[in-house]
């Protein structure tokens, strides 16, 4: 399954909150994310606010369409974008950098038993 990788950054005073709003996500907004096609989904948080966030999914493009349809993703970015710096006008479900796989261990490890 594709894996994707996305990085956006928490403003640093608001950090404590942010932490604490995954504590506790919306249950329908977890049953959205699992129905869209985002599995394995994690985020890492470092301390000077670096947000790593990492699923994987059959098709991003399908993955954030998706969410886009449904009502609490639309109410969970809006309560979340006051939390992030440089996204301009767009959420963070659109406003995230994705970054580029360059090393898998499993991709290598198969290449080399074929």
């Amino acid at each position: 399954m594709p894996r994707v990788c996305f990085q956006l950054q928490v403003r640093p005073e608001r950090l404590d909150e942010y932490v604490e709003r995954h504590r506790a996500v919306w249950p329908d907004m977890l049953a959205a994310l699992a129905s869209t096609g985002w599995h394995n989904y994690s985020l890492f948080l470092r301390e000077d606010g670096l947000l790593i966030g990492y699923f994987e999914t059959p098709d991003l493009q399908a993955a954030l369409a998706g969410m886009d349809g449904t009502d609490v993703n639309a109410r969970w970015q809006a309560e979340m974008a006051e939390f992030f710096d440089d996204l301009g006008e767009a959420r963070p479900d659109t406003g995230f950098l994705q970054l580029r796989e360059v090393f898998h261990l499993e991709d290598q490890l198969h290449r080399e038993n074929e």
